[in-house]
């Protein structure tokens, strides 16, 4: 009998992506856990609910930055021109 499943997942023929949590997910993104877990309640974030839980997936994350970003660098401060 063979094992189909690969729990590593760190082999290259895996299609298992480990899941991120809040915290991981937050540092990725520079967001605060509680900011992220009130998007993903909002359906703002891509995420997937494990029981009480929110988990998120790098590449899904990449994909909605790509999305959601304009392209133009955010303006911090009084650097904001018309």
């Amino acid at each position: 009998m063979t094992d189909t499943y690969q729990t590593s997942g760190t082999s290259p023929t895996s299609p298992f992506e480990p899941l991120l949590d809040d915290k991981q997910a937050g540092e990725m993104l520079g967001l605060h856990p509680k900011t992220l877990q009130r998007l993903a309640r909002r359906g703002k974030i891509p995420a997937v609910r494990i029981g009480r839980y929110w988990r998120y997936r790098a590449s899904i994350l990449n994909q909605w930055i790509d999305v959601n970003s304009s392209g133009q660098p955010a303006c911090v401060g009084n650097e904001r021109r018309i």
